[in-house]
């Protein structure tokens, strides 16, 4: 398995400093944890083999997802590509849904905040640009280490700014013609709020898949299916079509929902195997 850094933002390292305000790293200290991601195809490179893990940071305490309303229009199955991560990370995710003020049907706004909130999840629902949510954000924020990741568009660098006036990040709209965002942060950038206090902004993605799960493990990750796996008739069990399969069952008897039903199984359908270096 080979990654495409050897260092990322949130590392302990040993280095020297030499002219020009840069430095040499010698040692890079175990990471407590880590967020990655499969990276972006090299071009021309086969259709296996070439998907490098893109680590994007470490030592985080809390990931911090971001969905919006509005545009770009809210999409539950990246969130669920998101929470995937996070699960398999052991990191606990947050969701913050931004862009309130764009609801046009609140019964939208409604099920997608009793739907995540009833797996067990933390979700703010926020406007950035007319402060609703972002001081119980911020309190949360405080004291940690904490990761903004996100769709292009959905309003990170906007949120921490609102969380932040200091920080002054740049931001960016929303093209009008593919309805996704236009990218205005370009690099991973960690922000020093006081000592104890430091909020990871990432560039908004177009692409998001988890790197090295297996189709096996995939519905370890759903914290919903979960609770189901022991009580299938086969393992291992995909979950798709085998007989006295405890998850289908579920999902007929409305105990799983279908939307993250379905998450599961266009991500399971997306799922390569990863190569053996």
């Amino acid at each position: 398995m080979f990654n495409t850094d050897i260092a990322v933002v949130g590392d302990t390292v040993d280095f020297d400093l030499i002219d020009g305000g840069e430095g040499v790293i010698h040692a890079v200290h175990p990471r407590k944890n880590f967020i990655s991601r499969k990276a972006p195809r090299i071009k021309g490179a086969s259709a296996r083999g070439e998907r490098l893990e893109q680590v994007i940071a470490s030592n985080i305490d809390r990931l911090f997802i971001v969905g919006s309303f509005g545009t770009p229009p809210f999409n539950n199955r990246v969130i669920d590509r998101f929470l995937v991560i996070a699960e398999s990370s052991n990191i606990q995710p947050v969701l913050v849904f931004n862009k309130t003020d764009l609801v046009e049907i609140p019964e939208e706004q409604e099920l997608w905040e009793e739907l995540y909130t009833g797996l067990g999840y933390q979700v703010f629902m926020v406007s950035a640009t007319e402060g609703t949510g972002i001081g119980d954000l911020r309190n949360e924020v405080m004291g940690k280490k904490s990761m903004f990741w996100g769709h292009s568009g959905v309003g990170k660098s906007s949120i921490l700014n609102a969380l932040f006036p200091d920080l002054d990040l740049a931001t960016g709209g929303v093209s009008l013609y593919s309805q996704k965002g236009k990218h205005t942060t370009v690099i991973v950038n960690m922000n020093r709020i006081d000592s104890t206090t430091f909020l990871v902004d990432t560039p908004g993605i177009r692409e998001i898949a988890p790197f090295g799960i297996r189709k096996e493990d995939l519905a370890h990750y759903f914290v919903d299916l979960a609770d189901h796996l022991q009580d299938c008739k086969y393992k291992p069990c995909t979950h798709q079509h085998e007989p006295g399969c405890a998850v289908i069952e579920a999902v007929e008897n409305e105990e799983v929902s279908v939307d993250r039903y379905e998450s599961y199984l266009r991500l399971l359908e997306n799922i390569e195997e990863d190569m053996i270096y």
